[in-house]
């Protein structure tokens, strides 16, 4: 061979020699190498979602809210494809935790290698934030992934429990899927639940000669290096998966439940072969972040138990200081005890603490009523064991609390069969609570105006209707005539009409009542009651008188027959209004209630309602005694027909259309008039 060919041989290998070494020295450039001990400080990583790195150094890539989903990438992209035939080998290891408080956590975490860092069409629940149910499968997704679930839907995703690792090729419908667990060196199966709270150290290699993926996990409290057999050993060809250039990093989401996914440390290494000159730089894991710790479990019996036990040797030691606080305590409830000169003069007066102890420190669990006057509780005095029900009301002034007391004293001394006893008062400062016989079904009103289902339970028949009516008109009757001296109830209306055990009507609440001498004439008070059961005259002069309390007993007759209030809130219907003017278009019967289904007397009816016509007329010597209502409901007296009655001007009505009211089989209006008398 001559010198020039042998040069020139020389120059050929030579320059192939150095193009070999360009395009070596260019594949290691293109090579990532990266370790992160903690995310305090870390640099090149892009965060989208629910991601953030915390204080301590963890990164989170979702809280403990529910459907939420975070991404956390290695900013850069890379190499993963040469010569775009051939994939790169690569090599990733990281430690994640997952905290869940309550009952079940959320979806699970990935590890991902994609051809974006924006994950298009990316859903949180069971798609792990990344995928969509709109993009499963499509060969455009360039998505390769190993999950970390923690759910199960395996009639759609191919998934053995709802615990497993599984590896994802364009889908969540895993190529296959394993039960979390780790092989000790005895070859045993270790489970490792993936929600245990605790740091778990995952390895995952991929070959890119051989094409053979391998992913192994271990809890870092029970192995500090990686267990020799991995969990999953799989020939996967990512070639048609990976781009040149991909992403790497990390996606995790939350469904209905939620948990909080962190990632503690990471490290990756792409080329080498897959071989161990290739493997990913070992975590140091004595320098891993902590997460913040959740919340305590609610505490069970027993420890409660034990913590109010060591509570109270405690308190032993402050036995000194509790004394002296009962001594002030004692003292302050003597003083709050200390009765005025004038108390001393009213019986029946029951001690506060009995009252606060009977309602248990009136509790809202023992209320059972409230109105405009106060509250109604219900209480079992300890002495007796009596139940009984407490009203709670307040007055101003102490002359006034004097009178009011006097007259309630009096009043405990009243007895009738169709009155709630008052068994007692107590004051207490500007409080005054007033001690009444307990009526176990409550008020008429809870029963003909509760909720829909409470009055499908509690509706009145016509028959109890009239018998409560008679009650109540009884009461009144003792009241206006019959006691030592005249009671003005001043507040007769449904809700003070209380039914006993055997749905017998006794009218109670005598809180706002006022007494006065027979053949006197009242005093002047404040004007108090209730809207739509008051008459026009005690507004104008102030004054309550018996013809008052038939005036409200009248609104009371028709509230009873017609199922409605004496002024429906929702429209302002005035209903004495409204049932003068169905009785003068000779229509009364059509007020009767509707739930009734026509279950009822008419001539009853009729009577009923034009008897509340007669006692609510404006003008009060119109209006009959309760004496006299007594006497038609009775049937002791016959009825006759009110050809003209004497209301307002503007309410006058003509009653010649009402014909042959019968009153069961005695009681009829056949003509005349009547004017009610007092």
């Amino acid at each position: 061979m001559s010198s020039t060919s042998s040069m020139a041989l020389l120059a050929h290998r030579i320059a192939l020699f150095f193009l070999l070494a360009r395009c070596l020295l260019r594949s290691r450039a293109d090579d990532v190498d990266f370790i992160y001990n903690g995310f305090r400080d870390a640099a090149n990583l892009s965060l989208d979602g629910s991601a953030s790195v915390l204080r301590g150094g963890a990164l989170r890539l979702t809280t403990d809210r529910g459907h939420v989903m975070g991404h956390a990438f290695f900013d850069s992209p890379v190499r993963m494809l040469r010569g775009g035939d051939a994939v790169v080998s690569f090599s990733t290891a990281f430690v994640f935790q997952i905290v869940t408080v309550g009952r079940g956590g959320g979806a699970g975490l990935a590890f991902v290698v994609a051809a974006s860092k924006v994950l298009p069409g990316a859903s949180p629940g069971l798609y792990l934030g990344l995928l969509g149910q709109d993009t499963m499968g499509d060969s455009s997704n360039h998505v390769f992934a190993v999950e970390f679930d923690t759910t199960q839907a395996a009639a759609l995703l191919n998934e053995t429990n709802d615990n497993h690792v599984g590896v994802d090729l364009n889908s969540l419908v895993s190529n296959v899927s394993e039960p979390a667990a780790y092989f000790a060196d005895d070859g045993s199966n270790v489970p490792v639940p993936l929600e245990s709270m605790q740091p778990i150290q995952a390895w995952v290699d991929y070959d890119g000669h051989t094409k053979i993926l391998n992913v192994t996990i271990a809890p870092v409290s029970v192995a500090s290096s990686r267990p020799r057999r991995p969990l999953i050993s799989q020939p996967v060809d990512l070639l048609p998966i990976f781009k040149q250039d991909m992403y790497v990093g990390f996606s995790a989401a939350t469904g209905k439940l939620a948990s909080s996914h962190y990632i503690l440390s990471w490290s990756c290494r792409t080329g080498g072969g897959g071989g161990g000159g290739g493997l990913a730089q070992s975590i140091d894991l004595s320098r891993l972040p902590e997460v913040p710790k959740p919340p305590p479990p609610p505490l069970s019996r027993s420890a409660v138990f034990k913590i109010v036990a060591l509570s109270c040797v405690a308190t032993l030691a402050a036995i000194v200081a509790a004394t002296v606080a009962a001594v002030w305590l004692r003292q302050r409830a003597a003083l709050a005890e200390t009765l005025e000169e004038w108390e001393l003069d009213h019986p029946h007066r029951f001690p506060y603490k009995e009252m606060y102890r009977a309602t248990k420190g009136f509790r809202n669990s023992e209320l059972l009523g409230a109105g405009g006057f106060g509250k109604v509780y219900r209480g079992v005095l300890r002495r007796s064991g009596d139940v009984v029900a407490i009203k709670r009301i307040s007055s101003n002034g102490s002359q006034g609390m004097r009178e009011f007391v006097a007259e309630v004293a009096s009043l405990g001394r009243m007895r009738h069969r169709n009155l709630v006893e008052l068994r007692g008062w107590c004051k207490r400062g500007q409080d005054l609570l007033l001690v009444y016989e307990f009526m176990p079904n409550g008020s008429l009103d809870a029963h003909l105006f509760g909720g829909a289902r409470q009055q499908q339970q509690l509706l009145v028949s016509w028959e109890e209707r009239v018998r409560i009516l008679r009650g109540v008109a009884s009461g009144l009757v003792y009241l206006h005539e019959a006691w030592e001296q005249v009671v003005v109830h001043r507040d007769v209306k449904a809700s003070n009409v209380l039914l006993g055990a055997d749905m017998s009507a006794r009218l109670g609440d005598f809180g706002l009542a006022r007494l006065y001498e027979h053949g006197a004439d009242p005093a002047t008070t404040r004007v108090v009651g209730t809207l739509g059961y008051m008459s026009p005259e005690i507004v104008v002069t102030g004054r309550a008188t018996t013809a008052t309390d038939v005036f409200a007993f009248g609104v009371l007759l028709l509230e009873v027959a017609c199922g409605r209030r004496p002024i429906d809130q929702a429209t302002g219907v005035n209903l004495v209004r409204w049932v003068r003017e169905l009785g003068a278009k000779g229509d009364l019967v059509r007020a009767v209630d509707e739930r009734l289904e026509g279950r009822y007397d008419a001539g009853e009816v009729k009577l009923v309602l034009w008897l509340g016509l007669m006692c609510s007329q404006a003008r009060p010597e119109t209006r009959p005694s309760m004496r006299q209502v007594c006497q038609y409901l009775d049937g002791e007296v016959e009825v006759q027909e009110a050809a003209m009655i004497g209301f307002a001007d503007d309410d006058l009505i003509d009653f010649g259309s009402l014909a042959s009211l019968t009153w069961s089989s005695c009681a009829t209006i056949s003509g005349g008039s009547l004017q009610g008398g007092r």
